[in-house]
């Protein structure tokens, strides 16, 4: 399994527009070896908003077929030259490789809220 966490830091009350352009739907929704998206908010009180995506993929094969895929390919070419919203700060993204995972022992499954 391969992680792909994207950390946004925004001006203080934007972070929901991070949040509705990570969560609508998108190409990438269809995309084979995708797992699943999950957009995170800090809610600890700082002087930024700090939105973290996590996108999760079954492997690295999985998240290279969605980069070098055409559609991946046309919407960067899209937006480039095209300045970032003014109220973002910066933007980081790492990957992970996943080498264990250890289940809970709970019984019920936990949602977003």
């Amino acid at each position: 399994m391969l992680i792909q966490t994207r950390t946004v830091v925004v001006q203080n009350g934007y972070a929901d527009q991070v949040v509705e352009r990570f969560t609508k739907e998108s190409p990438m929704d269809a995309m084979e070896g995708l797992i699943d998206k999950t957009v995170m908010v800090n809610r600890k009180k700082q002087e930024h908003d700090e939105v973290v995506i996590m996108i999760r993929w079954e492997s690295v094969d999985a998240w290279k077929n969605w980069e070098k895929s055409d559609v991946h390919i046309q919407g960067h070419r899209q937006n480039h030259g095209k300045p970032k919203p003014e109220y973002v700060i910066s933007t980081t993204v790492n990957m992970y490789e996943v080498k264990a995972i250890k289940a809970g022992s709970g019984k019920t499954p936990v949602s977003p809220q």
